[in-house]
């Protein structure tokens, strides 16, 4: 398969650094996208690319603003070839949406009742016990204090996050 096309202008300087992380989630896109969905709801057909693209979103994101690991014009150069979202970096920075898995969670005029998805509320004013899966993207709930950087179901993850508390 070809290599997805970049703009003429070459890569600026770093970009050997990312490229290889990035290859290696475009190729889990191509085989999400390519992936049989016989079995699975309509909707849970595309929880593994809204995973993915939440994934290469948060690399560029870390990268650029946690670990000061590129240049910003590395950075502005990814974003403006489409490799992380724009507007999913731009909610990352304000208050409240650290953690947001994906535009659709927040946006209300895809709910029933004018809401926020089910993701984004708390769990502590959740019930008890209540397991909580995101229609829009298949999030566990993308909201709190303790959600660590991954928002998707992950069983390492969940022992890491287990062997804390204990």
């Amino acid at each position: 398969m070809p290599k997805v096309r970049r703009s003429k202008k070459s890569p600026p300087e770093g970009w050997e650094l990312i490229e290889p992380t990035l290859e290696e989630l475009e190729q889990k896109m191509r085989e999400a996208e390519t992936e049989p969905h016989e079995g699975k709801r309509k909707v849970e057909a595309l929880w593994p690319i809204f995973k993915i693209h939440h994934q290469k979103s948060r690399y560029i994101y870390d990268l650029f603003y946690r670990r000061k690991a590129i240049s910003r014009e590395l950075y502005e150069y990814c974003l403006r070839e489409n490799i992380a979202d724009k507007n999913l970096i731009a909610k990352w920075k304000k208050q409240g949406y650290e953690n947001l898995c994906c535009l659709r969670c927040i946006q209300t005029r895809d709910t029933n009742f004018g809401t926020n998805c089910i993701c984004r509320v708390p769990k502590g004013k959740l019930e008890e016990g209540r397991i909580v899966e995101c229609i829009h993207c298949g999030c566990r709930g993308c909201s709190g204090m303790l959600v660590i950087v991954r928002v998707f179901y992950n069983k390492t993850l969940d022992l890491f996050l287990y062997s804390l508390t204990q």
